[in-house]
């Protein structure tokens, strides 16, 4: 069955936006239900199925990049009519790079080794028995997301390989883009003959069904992911009652420290910052040293500025540059995700570290510096999910970690912590082996 057969016999027309309470529960439950299913039919089958399916998941993305492009435009003017900032727009948007980016995840993911089933240790007891902890499958994992329509194909692959069924509530905005992007996945799981319920996409944007996946489907949803703003993960963290596996803020730091190459910390700084501001792994705060500061700070200060950035810093930072505008408290707690910075003079590693633990978010955050016993004092006493150093941050990324995609970068404790791929959406057992043991 073809992408132009699934959009005449199977999608709505136009998104449903207002539905009664009991329709709403309707609809979710027989998603629920049918989720369930397919977690339990996926539980029996082989890594290839699964592998069989991104592939040619794959392949329908490349044979239908013309309709993805066109469901998009769709999705941007309707942005753009209501306002949306530009930060939501590049989120959103979709080219042919970013679709064969989209491609290229799906076939890498594809390729990766079955992350189920795997022998993660194993041990044997002097009374002969032998246990082995196994990697299995969560189960049902429910994703909640804002306007990146590639969440749909990423989220989609990584649940698939993992043995999981995955249940996709996008944003209203991004409605048509996802829509399209998911018949190319059902093509792929009809391929592979998995059933539809591994990846279903809840076919309206009445608000509603996302209080209901968070507060009436504990029968079916084992985990929940949110991906997107401050408001909706605290949405999520608070009116989930499954477990939650998710981030508040990417607030985001680069320190540059007394022994930093110039050079290299001005294409780091401006990469960090300007490669995309609207990614979570985008720098939001710099710290300099005040040894280099007299050096350092001007020169990445103008390139921040020459690449469109609004830079934001306390008397002394504007000392060294008259456009610098003044910081306030509130700049240091704020996930701008748009070409803003805010920048802070401090005395060494110690008051760096100091800053990031009042401040961070426990996302990610880099040092440059050649000085390495600074540099490891840093990535050992720096409480993040990602430490780096002398590297961009937006490297923090699954993909970038060799992944293929991402979920989300977790800052969790409990369960996966950083980028979440596909193994990190699997849990374990204990599997026993004996030949007659019985406890005295």
């Amino acid at each position: 069955m073809t992408i132009t057969d699934l959009n005449d016999a199977r999608r709505e027309k136009q998104p449903q936006s207002t539905l009664s309470a009991i329709e709403i529960a309707t609809i979710m439950d027989e998603i629920g239900r049918r989720a369930r299913e397919a977690a339990a039919h996926l539980a029996n089958r082989d890594g290839k199925a699964m592998e069989s399916a991104l592939y040619c998941a794959a392949a329908s993305m490349r044979a239908n990049v013309d309709l993805i492009l066109k469901a998009n435009a769709k999705d941007m003017a309707g942005a753009q009519a209501a306002g949306l900032p530009a930060s939501m727009l590049d989120r959103l948007k979709l080219d042919d790079a970013r679709i064969a980016a989209m491609v290229r995840s799906l076939d890498e993911i594809a390729a990766m080794p079955n992350p189920v089933g795997q022998v993660l240790t194993g041990w044997d007891r002097p009374n002969g028995l032998h246990i082995e902890r196994v990697s299995v499958p969560l189960g049902v994992i429910g994703i909640i997301y804002e306007s990146r329509p590639n969440v749909t194909a990423d989220a989609a692959a990584l649940c698939l390989r993992a043995g999981n069924a995955v249940i996709l509530r996008g944003g209203s905005e991004s409605y048509y883009s996802s829509r399209a992007i998911h018949d190319c996945i059902l093509e792929g799981l009809n391929a592979a003959k998995i059933p539809e319920g591994a990846v279903q996409r809840v076919p309206t944007i009445d608000r509603a069904a996302v209080g209901y996946m968070l507060g009436n489907m504990v029968q079916y949803i084992d985990v929940i992911v949110p991906r997107g703003g401050r408001s909706l993960t605290e949405r999520v963290t608070r009116d989930a009652r499954v477990p939650v596996m998710g981030h508040l803020d990417g607030l985001v730091h680069v320190y540059v420290d007394g022994r930093a190459d110039l050079e290299m910390a001005r294409k780091i700084v401006l990469n960090a910052k300007m490669r995309r501001t609207g990614i979570c792994g985008a720098a939001e705060t710099l710290l300099i040293d005040r040894r280099c500061a007299p050096t350092h700070l001007p020169v990445l200060v103008a390139d921040l500025i020459g690449a469109g950035c609004e830079v934001r810093g306390a008397d002394d930072v504007q000392a060294f540059d008259a456009r610098v505008k003044p910081v306030a408290e509130a700049d240091w707690t704020t996930e701008y995700l748009d070409a803003i910075i805010s920048v802070r003079i401090v005395d060494g590693v110690d008051e760096a570290i100091a800053h990031i633990q009042r401040y961070g978010s426990q996302h990610t955050e880099s040092i440059i510096t050649d000085d390495t016993p600074t540099a490891e004092r840093f990535l050992s006493q720096i409480d993040s999910a990602i430490v780096m150093h002398n590297a961009s941050t937006q490297f923090a990324d699954g993909g970038e970690f060799g992944m293929g995609a991402e979920i989300g970068i977790s800052t969790s404790k409990l369960h996966a912590r950083g980028p979440v791929g596909a193994a990190q959406l699997t849990s374990y057992k204990y599997v026993v082996r004996g030949n007659g043991q019985t406890r005295a």
